[in-house]
């Protein structure tokens, strides 16, 4: 059975090249073209000796997802729907960000569907379906980033102009906050933070794990990958109205997720993401902003505010009134919290938080 080079780290690598009796400096030839160059094939490595590559196709491949289908929001977000090696689907999110001129936050995958059933969230409608490879979470990146380069030509013309200029560009962070409970695929993704930071070199400041509140992941991140940034998916204040709506809590409740998130080590400046979906008359009231600053005492953070994204198979849920949500904010704020509120990119195709789906190859 062939290799798939994407799914190896450098050392890795380095050993099977070894063993083909090759210098090490190959090794990063090859990582330079499948990581910076975005190649699939290795018959385009063209500073590899020919007897190499030619060896390299008989034991190893590249990977490569299916790209199925993209959908571009008014806002200028891109959502891309990928098939698997075994014909499942996921969808990942690139939005442009506010700061810096072509530059995009990627939002990624790790699960194919999700277990966690949480309440206000499309995919956790879907169920597990399976977790993700590492080469399935790192080929998103790759995967966009080559569809980025498409537009990079120099040549303008009228009629392409604005697509061009809107999509051409570098993907500058990743969040993993796309479809699934990253810390429920612990492994995996902790091989892919490794490539993205030392093969890709994406900065682990420029990379945030979100989880909906798994206390031993939380604790082992700190130890496996301490520097990149955490986001915890709150979205109430007391145990009971988060066990309805995240399921987790039953298990991992407030006071343990608090506990894990106070220990958690933060270099200076560094704070932990708290996002937290406001439902109207669920979570939204004076009450429970109150609640939330006690919650969130000693703990180095800031909260970003989600008014509810419409799903497409659920009314149980109202977005609140955008004067409730700005006195929510208000409330936290006046306490000397750091608290936003997130525009939900990308919610007329379906992108925005809580709505990824990928059904649509519609599979019994």
């Amino acid at each position: 059975m062939k290799i798939n080079f994407k799914h190896l780290q450098k050392k890795e690598l380095e050993s099977c090249l070894d063993n083909l009796g090759w210098e090490s400096y190959r090794t990063d030839q090859i990582i330079d073209w499948m990581y910076k160059r975005h190649a699939v094939s290795f018959d385009v490595m063209s500073n590899l000796p020919r007897n190499l590559r030619t060896r390299l196709n008989d034991i190893a491949y590249l990977s490569e997802l299916k790209l199925l289908k993209t959908e571009t929001s008014l806002d200028g977000t891109i959502k891309f729907l990928f098939q698997l090696d075994d014909g499942e689907t996921i969808e990942s999110v690139l939005i442009p960000n506010v700061r810096g001129n072509n530059l995009y936050t990627l939002c990624i995958s790790s699960q194919a569907g999700c277990s966690m059933g949480c309440k206000f969230c499309e995919t956790g409608r879907l169920g597990l379906i399976r977790n993700l490879k590492t080469h399935e979470i790192t080929d998103q990146v790759l995967a966009v980033q080559r569809y980025l380069e498409q537009f990079r030509s120099d040549v303008f013309t009228d009629s392409n102009w604005e697509d061009k200029k809107i999509r051409k560009g570098e993907i500058s962070n990743i969040v993993f906050m796309g479809m699934g409970e990253p810390f429920n695929n612990f492994n995996e993704v902790m091989i892919s933070l490794s490539i993205f930071t030392d093969l890709i070199g994406i900065s682990k400041r420029k990379i945030t794990v979100s989880t909906s509140g798994i206390v031993p992941g939380i604790t082992k991140l700190s130890e496996k990958v301490p520097s990149v940034n955490l986001a915890i998916s709150l979205n109430a204040t007391t145990d009971s109205t988060r066990n309805i709506l995240m399921p987790v809590n039953k298990k991992y409740p407030l006071k343990k997720l608090m506990q894990a998130c106070r220990t958690y080590p933060l270099s200076p400046k560094r704070r932990i993401t708290f996002e937290y979906v406001l439902l109207k008359g669920i979570n939204d009231s004076r009450n429970d902003a109150l609640r939330l600053i006690k919650l969130l005492g000693g703990i180095r953070s800031k909260i970003n505010l989600i008014p509810f994204n419409r799903s497409q198979s659920s009314s149980e849920f109202i977005r609140p009134d955008e004067q409730d949500v700005q006195e929510f904010r208000k409330i936290l704020v006046n306490s000397g919290l750091i608290a936003t509120i997130r525009k939900s990119s990308g919610s007329d195709i379906s992108a925005a938080c809580g709505q990824l789906r990928a059904d649509y190859l519609n599979k019994s």
